[in-house]
């Protein structure tokens, strides 16, 4: 399988297994990742995910040679670009980085909520060098990212930056030791599904439906999903934990 779904407590992760071609998406892998988050979000029982590459490879992006044998770009209908970039997954997503992460592959990442990365990763839009634009949201994302003259030279030169640059930019969460990025990722997704379910995809949705929204609007707009939130069994379980002194039993109600 070129994908796997594996699943672990509230945390699950998928894993892009084809490193003998860098983890590079074509059209049944994007399926399968589309696939993957589908089953994701439609499951209660799961708060967070990470994604990952196999043998110590993010994603190298678009596969060119099955492009070249298929001409079938690896887009999804319901998903968009390797089954993620034009619609990510409700639930909070991780991408945990070792090695190489440009073009397609950056792509993915920045279509992640949170990166933790390897201190040797690397993170670039090299499209500009082969005639091309970062189209898989890389030149959408990333000015909103990073400050955007860094994101302008960054799409103009093709030039990527280090895991300990992004770090500094706040595109990277954390920078970790490598081969030690997906035991970080899954420490982090770990502390997030601590959290209650609804408030968590709620809290998702606002940050990124709201950065469109007109100021003097984005208090009536977020209401409904806050007022849901605030009405809900887990609203009150949290807050009788917290009189009682014990951890909270989340229902995802």
């Amino acid at each position: 399988m070129s994908v796997r779904l594996e699943v672990d407590g509230a945390v699950a992760t998928v894993v892009l297994d084809r490193p003998e071609v860098r983890n590079a998406v074509d059209r049944p892998t994007a399926e399968a990742i589309s696939a993957a988050f589908d089953e994701i979000d439609a499951r209660s029982d799961i708060t967070v995910a990470v994604l990952t590459g196999a043998g110590g490879i993010f994603s190298a992006g678009m596969d060119l040679k099955a492009f070249n044998a298929t001409k079938e770009r690896p887009v999804c209908p319901r998903r968009g670009g390797f089954g993620i970039v034009e619609r990510p997954p409700a639930t909070p997503l991780i991408a945990a980085v070792e090695g190489k992460a440009l073009g397609g592959g950056f792509e993915i990442a920045l279509a992640c909520d949170l990166v933790v990365a390897s201190e040797d990763a690397w993170f670039g839009l090299p499209e500009v060098r082969r005639g091309l634009v970062a189209a898989a949201g890389g030149v959408l994302r990333l000015p909103r990212r990073i400050p955007r003259n860094v994101a302008m030279e960054m799409v103009l030169t093709g030039t990527p930056i280090t895991a300990q640059q992004g770090r500094d930019l706040g595109l990277v969460n954390r920078v970790v030791p490598a081969g030690q990025a997906l035991g970080a990722a899954r420490e982090l997704a770990g502390d997030i599904a601590a959290n209650a379910p609804l408030a968590l995809r709620a809290a998702k949705t606002l940050v990124d439906a709201s950065a469109d929204w007109p100021a003097e609007e984005a208090f009536a707009r977020q209401a409904p999903h806050t007022n849901l939130v605030r009405t809900s069994a887990d609203a009150a379980e949290g807050a009788r934990a917290f009189v009682e002194k014990r951890p909270p039993v989340w229902s995802g109600r």
